[in-house]
C-alpha cells in the first residue's frame, strides 16, 4: 500500500507525473480538478458551484473539497493506496485527511513537493491546450500537437481553458502561494515532505520520483 499526496503550483507538471506514477505503482490518481470538471461538464449543482470559483482562479471552498475528496477515497480501488493531486491544498484540508486515515490505521506516506518559479509556470500554462473530446493535453511551446488546434490521440479540438488566461493563471499563482505554501510547513513537520525541482525534463523528474519510491 502507498498513500502519497503531490503537490506543486498549477503548471508545475502534476498531471504527467501523476500519471507515470499510478501507472507504475497501480494505485488510483485521484485528482479533485478533474472531479469538479465532470461534475461542471455534466451540470451538477456541485459543479455549478465549483464553476463559479475556478473561473475566477480561485480555490474551492475547504468544506466542498473535504467532503468530494473523502467520499472519493472510501471507494474500493483505494483499498490499496492512492495518489491524490489538488487535495489537500490547505491545512485544513490536510488535517482532514489525515484524520480520515487515522480513523484506518494510515497515513500519508509521501508528500511529493513539486517547485517551479512563476515565470515557467506562466508559459506553461497559457501555451496549454486542452482536447474538448478525450481530455489530452498539450503545450503550444513544450509539448505542441503535430497539427496546430488538432489532437493527437482522437483527432479532437483543442482548447484553452477559461482558468489557463494570464489574467488568471496570474491569480491562480497568488492564490497557491498565498493559500497553499502552509501546507509545506504542515508536512515538513510531519516529516513525509520530499521537494523535487519541478522544472527540470519530465523524464528526469519521473526517474527521480522512482528512485524515491522504489522499483
Amino acid at each position: 500500500m502507498m498513500n502519497l499526496v503531490l503537490l506543486g503550483p498549477p503548471g508545475a507538471g502534476k498531471g504527467t507525473q501523476a500519471a507515470r506514477i499510478v501507472e507504475k505503482y497501480a494505485i488510483p490518481h485521484i485528482s479533485t480538478g478533474d472531479i469538479f470538471r465532470k461534475n461542471i461538464k455534466e451540470g451538477t449543482e456541485l459543479g455549478k458551484k465549483a464553476q463559479e470559483y475556478m473561473n475566477k482562479g480561485e480555490l474551492v471552498p475547504d468544506s466542498l473539497v473535504i467532503e468530494i475528496a473523502l467520499d472519493r477515497l472510501n471507494e474500493d480501488d483505494c483499498k490499496v493506496g492512492f495518489l491524490l493531486d489538488g487535495f489537500p491544498r490547505t491545512v485544513e484540508q490536510a488535517e482532514a485527511l489525515d484524520a480520515y486515515l487515522a480513523d484506518k490505521g494510515q497515513q500519508v506516506d509521501k508528500v511529493l513537493d513539486m517547485d517551479v518559479k512563476k515565470e515557467i509556470l506562466m508559459e506553461r500554462l497559457t501555451g496549454r491546450r486542452v482536447c474538448k473530446d478525450c481530455g489530452a493535453t498539450y503545450n503550444v511551446v513544450g509539448m505542441p500537437p503535430k497539427k496546430e488546434g488538432v489532437c493527437d490521440v482522437c483527432g479532437g479540438e483543442l482548447y484553452q481553458r477559461a482558468d489557463d488566461t494570464a489574467e488568471t493563471v496570474a491569480n491562480r499563482i497568488e492564490v497557491y502561494n498565498s493559500q497553499t505554501k502552509p501546507l509545506i510547513d504542515y508536512y515538513e513537520k510531519a516529516g513525509n515532505i520530499v521537494h523535487m525541482d519541478g522544472s527540470i525534463g519530465y523524464e528526469e523528474l519521473f526517474a527521480e520520483i522512482v528512485k524515491l519510491l522504489g522499483e
